[in-house]
C-alpha cells in the first residue's frame, strides 16, 4: 500500500522537452505507467504524444507530470486541472502570482509542488525525478521540502536496511500544493508507513504548523531533521520559500517548536536511523 499513487496509476506528462523526455524514461524504467505525453511540437516518443491534455483524456490518466516551462506553466496546470486530473509540477521559478491563480483551479484535486522533486511509491510508481537506484521498500514514510535533502536522506536509509513506503517532495516555493500537514494526514492513514521522517529547512513557518499538528492527530513516531541551521541571518537559501524574517523562520525557532511539541529532532542526518 503506498499513498498518492500506486502500480495502476495512470500518468502523463506535459512539456516533453529535454528534461521531460530524459525523466519520462526514467519514470518509465521505474514502472511508472505513463500513457501519453503532451506537447504540440513533438509527434512521437516511447508514449502516444497529443498536442493537448483533453486530447489524451482518452487514456483516462489520474495524475499529469509537469514539466513546462516557467513563463507557461500556469496555463499547463490549470489545463491538467481542469481535466480533473492531479497534478506534480516540477517546474521551478513559476511567479507566485502564477501559482495563486493555479490553486484557484485546485478543487478537490491534488497538486504536489512547484519546485519539486515528485513523489516515489516505493516499489511501485514513480512521478518527478528522484533517482530510481535510491529506493528501498519498507515502512518509513519521508516528507520533504528539499529535494537534494531527500536524496541524502534516502540514501541513508537504504544504505542502512530501513525501506520507505512513500518518499513526497513537497516543493520550496513560497505558495505550493500540498503542505507538510496534508503528506502527514495521508501517512498516518497509510496502513505501511509505521515511522514518518520530516525533512524542513529555515524559511517560513510549514514546519511550525506541522509541529502542532504532529501533536495532536499523529500517531505514528516522527524523525524530524532541519537544514540551515548555520544560515547567515536574513538570507534566503535555494527555494524562494527559504526566506527568514527575524527570528522568524529560522532554523533555531523550527527545532525548538518541534522539541515543545514532543517531536524527536536529530542534529545530523545521520543520527535519523537511530530512532527508526
Amino acid at each position: 500500500m503506498s499513498i498518492a499513487i500506486n502500480t495502476t496509476t495512470k500518468v502523463i506528462v506535459q512539456g516533453l522537452g529535454k528534461q521531460g523526455l530524459f525523466h519520462l524514461e526514467r519514470m518509465l524504467e521505474y514502472g511508472t505507467k505513463v500513457v501519453a505525453g503532451v506537447n504540440p511540437n513533438l509527434k512521437e516518443t516511447k508514449v502516444p504524444v497529443y498536442k493537448t491534455v483533453k486530447e489524451s483524456m482518452e487514456h483516462k490518466p489520474e495524475w499529469s507530470v509537469i514539466f513546462v516551462p516557467a513563463k507557461f506553466a500556469k496555463d499547463a496546470c490549470i489545463e491538467a486541472l481542469n481535466n480533473n486530473l492531479n497534478i506534480c509540477i516540477i517546474t521551478e521559478g513559476i511567479p507566485v502570482k502564477d501559482m495563486i491563480e493555479v490553486m484557484k483551479h485546485k478543487g478537490d484535486n491534488k497538486i504536489i509542488g512547484p519546485n519539486c522533486p515528485g513523489v516515489c511509491s516505493v516499489g511501485e510508481s514513480k512521478l518527478g525525478i528522484m533517482p530510481n537506484h535510491l529506493f528501498k521498500q519498507g515502512k518509513v514514510g519521508v516528507v520533504s521540502r528539499s529535494g537534494t535533502l531527500t536524496y541524502e536522506i534516502v540514501d541513508i536509509l537504504t544504505k542502512n536496511n530501513i525501506g520507505q513506503s512513500t518518499v513526497v517532495g513537497i516543493g520550496g516555493d513560497m505558495i505550493i500544493g500540498s503542505n507538510f500537514i496534508d503528506i502527514l494526514d495521508e501517512f498516518e492513514k497509510d496502513e505501511n508507513t509505521t515511522h514518518i521522517v520530516l525533512l524542513g529547512e529555515i524559511g517560513g513557518d510549514a514546519e511550525e504548523r506541522a509541529a502542532e499538528y504532529i501533536k495532536n492527530n499523529i500517531s505514528k513516531p516522527v524523525i524530524a531533521y532541519i537544514a540551515g541551521k548555520s544560515a547567515p541571518k536574513g538570507k534566503r537559501m535555494g527555494h524562494a520559500g527559504a526566506v527568514v524574517y527575524g527570528n522568524k523562520g529560522t532554523a533555531s525557532s523550527k527545532i525548538e517548536t518541534l522539541r515543545n511539541n514532543g517531536i524527536k529532532v536529530v542534529d545530523l542526518p545521520s543520527e535519523i536511523i537511530k530512532n527508526i
